[in-house]
């Protein structure tokens, strides 16, 4: 299998591929992570083993497995695993930091971010929602801006948001930062310390199972009221079954939804695999492939959305070609009348040309 790396040291770049062929062998062309990553094989593997034993009445410690998770997690985004909270939706974390501001404050969107970012502080009608194009979000911080809410790479066509200007913008007057890496954390070399909150869904660069999401929040827990603390929420969870809980977790824990256990189960093992790899290698590989595919794209006479540095591809035009491809054995999404094809680490270069192929009959 062609890999797609270039200049990269040929020790590293077998390993990468030996990692990869013992994990995954789809059957199809799969070029649609940005919907829904694979999982691994030893994701599957994990997760079976935990569903028989519960099955036969000896369940596995999947507890441990969570904590595994949010450690894990907190590694690749280069944070303490004390400021990570393990739930499964980033719409309930952005609707917990909506609760969290004060009636009549801005929130400044990106036009067209996904609606698990933005719809909670729409749904609060008391506080003032202004978007602007994700370009612009950076210059158009201002006094008075109480929190900036964006998606580090969109889901619709892939472009990356200049996160550093963003948050120095937002340093700048006083605001604070919230940033959705559900289509990032994985490839993208995100710095979850950089911002006030983050959170992101571990089923799509990640390979997670779904029923996994992550939120991290700042050393002193950012102002946030754990609005659906459950007993998981107690600084000793065992003791806060019955009543109030009399101590809440002193760390990000306090903000855990009750959890997916399965899905930790198996989560683990993906995050696991992501460290063995390295995001950095992960990133290498998926932007060669990208990079493949647009430039086969304007020889066939197509543009693409402009998303340089993104492994996301998005074809404007093209979503109606989405049943074809399928039916070719490629995966691809249509997603607002564009073609959308993201490129992972289970990507080849072979899977960008036959993917090129479809599109040139």
């Amino acid at each position: 299998m062609d890999y797609g790396f270039s200049g990269a040291h040929s020790g590293s770049m077998e390993t990468f591929e030996s990692l990869v062929r013992a994990e995954f062998a789809p059957k199809n062309i799969y070029l649609n992570t940005a919907s829904t990553g694979l999982l691994p094989a030893r994701t599957v593997a994990a997760m079976r083993t935990a569903v028989e034993a519960a099955a036969a009445g000896q369940p596995t410690d999947m507890f441990a497995d969570v904590e595994a998770s949010r450690a894990s997690f907190a590694r690749l985004v280069g944070v303490p695993g004390r400021r990570v909270a393990a739930g499964a939706s980033v719409a309930v974390y952005s609707g917990l930091i909506a609760a969290s501001l004060p009636e009549g404050a801005e929130v400044l969107t990106a036009e067209g971010d996904f609606s698990s970012v933005v719809n909670p502080f729409h749904v609060r009608s008391d506080l003032k929602v202004r978007s602007v194009p994700l370009e612009r979000v950076a210059e158009s911080v201002r006094p008075g801006t109480a929190l900036v809410a964006v998606s580090a790479a969109q889901s619709a066509d892939g472009r990356v948001a200049d996160l550093p200007a963003i948050g120095e913008a937002a340093r700048e007057h006083g605001a604070r930062t919230y940033v959705d890496a559900s289509q990032a954390a994985g490839w993208l070399d995100f710095d979850a310390d950089a911002f006030d909150y983050s959170a992101a869904v571990a089923f799509k660069w990640l390979v997670c199972p779904r029923g996994v999401a992550f939120l991290v929040v700042p050393e002193d827990l950012g102002g946030l009221t754990p609005l659906f603390a459950g007993w998981v929420a107690g600084e000793h969870p065992w003791d806060a079954c019955y009543g109030p809980i009399d101590e809440l977790a002193h760390s990000a824990r306090r903000f855990d939804e009750s959890p997916a256990l399965f899905s930790y189960a198996g989560a683990r093992r993906s995050l696991e695999l992501l460290e063995e790899l390295g995001t950095d290698a992960v990133r290498a590989h998926d932007l060669v492939l990208a990079d493949r595919f647009r430039a086969g794209l304007a020889s066939l006479g197509h543009e693409s959305v402009p998303s340089p540095g993104s492994p996301i591809v998005s074809v404007p035009g093209l979503g109606r070609r989405q049943g074809e491809s399928s039916r070719a054995g490629v995966e691809v999404s249509d997603r607002a009348g564009n073609l959308r094809a993201a490129f992972h680490l289970y990507n080849t270069a072979a899977d960008v040309d036959r993917l090129l192929d479809v599109l040139s009959a």
